[in-house]
């Protein structure tokens, strides 16, 4: 006879293993420290391309402007003011990417517990 229970713990453990408990497998695989370590060196790489890519529509859109007064300006001062504005995009953006990585790492290991769990309880069901 088919036991009702048991099928429905099995349908949703089927169903979590097929849909998020891929990624949340390939997530657990790392060391904490190593899979958030990978995330903020992508995001440091990703708000590298957005601020040369945003730098560049800036230039291109202001040309005229910056050679008209090419030579009036503190190209040190500018310099400076560029990096600034660099480090503390990318600063915010690691900040950030930290506490969005973290929280991944975490759910996902909670819900991986939770899947562990309910193979046990389904290996219990069995037993009976």
């Amino acid at each position: 006879m088919v036991d009702k229970d048991k099928v429905i713990l099995m349908t949703r453990l089927a169903s979590y293993e097929k849909n998020e408990g891929r990624k949340n497998m390939n997530i657990v695989n790392y060391f904490r420290s190593d899979y958030i370590g990978l995330q903020i060196l992508k995001a440091i790489i990703a708000a590298t391309l957005s601020f040369v890519l945003l730098l560049s529509v800036y230039l291109f859109y202001n040309s005229e402007e910056l050679m008209a007064n090419i030579y009036k300006m503190d190209m040190l001062k500018t310099g400076k003011n560029m990096i600034i504005v660099y480090l503390c995009l990318v600063g915010g953006y690691v900040v950030i990417a930290y506490f969005v990585y973290t929280y991944r790492y975490f759910k996902a290991k909670r819900s991986l517990k939770d899947y562990y769990k309910g193979l046990r309880t389904l290996e219990n069901m069995s037993d009976k």
